[in-house]
């Protein structure tokens, strides 16, 4: 039997902000500096998030669609420390609204984290060998993992700085196709018909279960192949990384 644990903490995200304002009908890019191209992102790394916010004075006006930066690794408004998000960059999706950390935020603060595709490990039985596959949308494109946000506020921030931290978690699912075979969860998607409902932040009618938006992908929408072990050393980046190498098949 192969290891497993709940979906491993990398993905590739390389896009202009302009292209994603494009892909997702982004309306401001709230972004003061551009984040680089990360072909190795890990836990509490910056990344992009697509978001809903309301304007505060206009609370029942529609939400505007705005691309943010987070921090992976959601710190719930209560935690007393920042480290917490290091081990909350995953939600599962059957239990999103049980768990305290993330019961909230699924409420009300649900997101969009682009990627071009995320990375998995597989350890064939008997071996302690671990080879990491990229998996991305068949025939390119970016996916739409969906995502929850949360704000802490650090009660320690120099005065003139800003104390609020945007943090994120990627809301996990079990893996289905070809995928389920190198690790039995993946990230869950969002199709494009479901973005507007999955982002709007306003009140959902008690007959409504937004998990109904959370679908596992349509058997053959992803694919998988083979990557360098240079994806398991953290300071290793670039587009090497998800070039695919020699003949290693998938899992059986």
């Amino acid at each position: 039997m192969a290891y497993r644990a709940d979906m491993c903490g990398r993905y590739a995200t390389a896009r202009h902000p302009d292209d994603l304002a494009d892909e997702f009908g982004i309306e401001r890019i709230v972004v003061e500096e551009r984040l680089e191209p990360n072909y190795n992102v890990a836990p509490t790394d910056p990344v992009y998030a697509v978001v809903e916010r309301s304007d505060k004075a206009e609370p029942e006006s529609r939400p505007q669609r705005q691309l943010r930066v987070v921090r992976w690794g959601l710190v719930p408004s209560w935690a007393k420390d920042v480290k917490i998000g290091a081990r909350l960059i995953n939600a599962r999706a059957e239990t999103l609204d049980e768990k305290p950390a993330f019961r909230k935020a699924f409420a009300t603060r649900r997101c969009l984290l682009p990627a071009d595709g995320y990375y998995e490990w597989y350890t064939d039985e008997g071996s302690k060998a671990k080879q990491p596959f990229f998996i991305h949308r068949s025939g390119g494109g970016i996916l739409a993992m969906a995502g929850i946000y949360e704000f802490w506020r650090d009660p320690n921030a120099p005065a003139d700085a800003d104390p609020w931290l945007w943090s994120c978690a990627v809301i996990t699912t079990e893996a289905t196709d070809d995928v389920g075979r190198i690790h039995d969860r993946m990230p869950m998607l969002v199709e494009a018909a479901n973005w507007d409902r999955w982002l709007d932040p306003r009140p959902v009618p008690q007959e409504f279960d937004l998990r109904e938006l959370l679908v596992p992908a349509v058997p053959g929408r992803l694919e998988a192949y083979a990557v360098s072990t240079k994806v398991n050393d953290v300071r290793n980046n670039g587009p090497e990384l998800v070039a695919p190498i020699g003949d290693v098949p998938l899992p059986s």
